[in-house]
């Protein structure tokens, strides 16, 4: 398998409330260069980890001008993070505990995030039990409502398709799975893409997190409507928010963002074109729109 690291952070463990090993990566710059500036903290979607935010944080922490240390998390049961044996701990409210418990063990007092959609339905639940944590938010393409068509793509694809028996083929899967909806993609864009979600074993890839993650899909009972988090979101009113859009999400639908941004009327609303869900960070121009961002905060 080709080299996944590019250098540039330092690999941290830490240890949950009940007594898991997490993992994240430590993007530090020199800490005279980030004098007064706040950390960036990213977490991933429901079955990614650290590595999808690894150009975003190369980018981020080099910046020649005004560079950030930038903290990327492995869920449990992703990534390097372990796997739970209480399958029933894959939930928002222990993963948002898990959060909490890293910015207590990296002493973070507070900091920007980064959610990709399930990282942003944790922060929904941060900000409304530790506000204290969150200087401001970028959510990717996630919202208080998740659309039922959405969810139930990723609850097929994820429990669904053929194996890749090598790492090409891992790309040509991802490409079938969602080239529609990701037309912006190159051909080395889905092949970082495969480096990002699968781990080597023995020359072979296999998905990078826990199979229990997405069992839980199957239940879902999608004739009820889906439980919201408007009442959570309120809680980010007081914060400088962002959110990206992938043009061809399935997950956020329009009017969701709509009604995001009535309710938050200093929301930053970024489309990610020629995107899905969720959109890749360090592509087009979201770089740019986000150290944009950035910049305004402390």
């Amino acid at each position: 398998m080709p080299d996944t690291d590019a250098g540039g952070f330092q690999e941290r463990f830490y240890t949950s409330s009940d007594g898991l090993r997490l993992y994240a990566r430590d993007y530090q710059p020199d800490q005279a260069a980030t004098t007064g500036r706040l950390p960036v903290i990213c977490l991933p979607g429901l079955t990614r980890n650290t590595r999808d935010f690894h150009p975003l944080a190369l980018l981020l922490s080099r910046d020649t001008t005004m560079p950030r240390r930038v903290i990327a998390l492995d869920s449990r049961g992703r990534g390097n993070s372990a796997w739970d044996e209480n399958k029933a701990n894959y939930n928002l409210a222990v993963e948002a505990g898990d959060v909490i418990g890293a910015c207590a063990a990296f002493g973070i007092e507070r900091a920007i995030f980064i959610g990709t959609s399930r990282g942003g339905l944790i922060l929904h639940l941060i900000a409304a039990t530790r506000p204290d944590l969150l200087e401001a938010v970028i959510l990717n393409d996630i919202g208080p409502v998740l659309e039922a068509e959405g969810l139930m793509l990723i609850r097929d694809y994820l429990n669904g398709g053929r194996k890749p028996a090598d790492w090409n083929e891992a790309a040509d899967i991802l490409k079938e799975n969602h080239g529609a909806s990701f037309a912006v993609l190159a051909e080395q864009d889905w092949r970082e893409m495969a480096l990002a979600l699968y781990r080597d074993i023995n020359g072979r890839p296999v998905a990078d997190f826990d199979p229990a993650i997405v069992e839980a899909l199957k239940s879902i009972d999608f004739s009820q409507p889906l439980p919201d988090l408007w009442e959570q979101f309120e809680s980010l009113s007081r914060l400088p928010l962002m959110l990206i859009r992938g043009e061809n999400t399935s997950l956020l639908s329009q009017e969701t963002a709509g009604e995001m941004a009535r309710r938050h009327p200093r929301l930053i609303l970024h489309a990610a074109e020629g995107q899905g869900h969720a959109p890749l960070l360090h592509l087009g121009d979201i770089p740019t729109t986000i150290r944009a961002f950035l910049d305004t905060c402390r």
